[in-house]
């Protein structure tokens, strides 16, 4: 396989750059599902407390509207894999897109906490889908020596789309006079904030019209000249290399069928490298991570920062975010994914650690836990350091591996399995967190502690390396 953007001079170092160039620019434009996924998950921090104002509703509703999209990305998620070999990878973008933009008026303009809660599900259903499809179609349009810097734009456009979410929700509260249930014109501040996903639900679709179709799913469905034309473009060579390509994804695909769920079975019910694939999924948020974007504003309101403050301490955790992003994308496909994750999980295990720590020392007063000013910087120091190590490992590096770790001929049907699983443990953790809160915010956080740690040795033990190899390469 001629390597895209490797040395060389001339015509063919150019030629080499422009396909790099390209296949940057198709993988961002699918990446927006991405932006879309984080926008979708966050934007609900903001609007938590207005919401339970609003519909005087107690912890436990609450916490099943705020989780009740996690249940919508599970299917979501698990219907993916039918979907993308049946309709295509572009065609399933589209129906997500559709969904993002629905979803998003359906849950400006509640009539009750029982119908944002549907719409909520409606949109959860989205997140599913473009969860799943965009790692899967960057995965197969990347040449193996860009692929974990391309894949990783999907958790890039993910952080964006979150910390995008904390500006437009700070930005609304700010224009109502410093709170989410405040008026702005016909509507409440969390109302607009819900709406403003319209605006990028459009943009998906748009990007959708203009990239093309994945080459693997194109030699599944017998059309093998255009995914010749895509190749071509995206990883380029002559025409005995993009020949030689297709035959070998013939090859690794082993039957033009699509993958059922019954093509995962192996022994302990599922292939070993599926059970991987899910417990990566799983480790993924059992750490606790969306505790820290589902609930960071009432999180921090608790131990006595004023609401536009935490909502502002909200935007700073989503710009560490990026910033550990930025990092993983510099190094992921220079020192590999095995490297990172173990980085990742020693140091999200010590920094909550301290900010479980930090929190034991919160006085109680009525429905309010307030820290003195040094052990709310030890927590806020804490929380902040753990999602920089997030960022920077598991945040990016679950979603290269799940694009690229499973046999072409079960990838999207794993993908979904192992997707599905990430939004299974995702809704654990958000519709617990609020009565772990009310029972011990310290406790909480000492058993993200422990997942923390325990994710260390299952990398150490199980997960291999895939740096370098082409998808067709990965046998399981």
């Amino acid at each position: 396989m001629t390597r895209t953007g490797g040395p060389g001079a001339g015509g063919t170092g150019r030629a080499e750059g422009a396909g790099l160039a390209r296949v940057t620019l198709i993988a961002a434009a699918a990446a927006m599902g991405g932006f879309l996924f984080g926008y979708d998950s966050a934007v609900i921090n903001g609007a938590v407390d207005a919401i339970q104002q609003r519909f005087e509703v107690n912890s436990a509703v609450l916490g099943f509207t705020v989780a009740s999209t996690l249940l919508g990305s599970v299917v979501g998620a698990a219907i993916t894999g039918w979907l993308a070999d049946r309709r295509g990878r572009i065609s399933t973008m589209r129906i997500a897109g559709v969904l993002f933009a629905v979803s998003a008026l359906g849950m400006a303009l509640p009539f009750s906490i029982w119908d944002l809660t549907a719409w909520r599900v409606l949109s959860g259903v989205a997140i599913g889908i473009a969860s799943v499809i965009a790692p899967t179609y960057i995965a197969e349009v990347s040449p193996a020596a860009y692929r974990g810097r391309l894949a990783s734009l999907q958790q890039l456009a993910i952080v964006l789309g979150i910390a995008a979410s904390q500006l437009v929700n700070y930005l609304l509260a700010s224009l109502a006079g410093g709170s989410a249930h405040n008026m702005l014109g016909p509507l409440q501040a969390w109302q607009w904030m819900l709406a403003a996903e319209l605006v990028p639900a459009l943009v998906y679709l748009l990007v959708s019209l203009v990239i093309p179709e994945s080459p693997r799913f194109l030699v599944r469905v017998g059309r093998a000249d255009e995914a010749g034309e895509v190749l071509g473009r995206v990883e380029g060579g002559g025409d005995r290399q993009v020949a030689r390509r297709i035959a070998d994804i013939r090859e690794a695909l082993g039957s033009e069928r699509p993958a059922r769920l019954r093509d995962l079975r192996g022994r302990f019910g599922l292939l070993p490298i599926v059970w991987v694939g899910m417990a990566l999924s799983a480790f993924q948020q059992l750490v606790g991570i969306n505790v820290i974007f589902y609930y960071s504003s009432s999180l921090w309101q608790s131990v006595g920062v004023p609401e536009g403050d935490s909502l502002l301490l909200s935007l700073f955790t989503s710009v560490i975010n990026i910033v550990g992003t930025v990092v993983a994308i510099l190094l992921v496909d220079r020192i590999g994914r095995r490297p990172l994750l173990l980085v990742g999980s020693a140091g999200m295990t010590v920094t909550l650690a301290a900010t479980a720590f930090a929190f034991s020392h919160a006085t109680v007063v009525g429905d309010t836990a307030q820290l003195g000013f040094g052990w709310g910087v030890v927590a806020l120091t804490g929380a902040s350091s753990f999602v920089l190590f997030y960022g920077l490992s598991w945040g990016v590096v679950v979603w290269v591996l799940l694009g690229e770790m499973f046999p072409l001929r079960i990838r999207a049907a794993a993908m979904g399995v192992a997707t599905a699983t990430q939004w299974l443990a995702n809704w654990l953790v958000t519709v617990s967190f609020p009565s772990l809160r009310d029972w011990n915010l310290s406790g909480s956080y000492l058993i993200y502690t422990a997942f923390a740690a325990i994710s260390f040795f299952f990398v150490w033990k199980c997960v291999k390396e895939t740096r370098g190899k082409t998808l067709e390469e990965m046998t399981g």
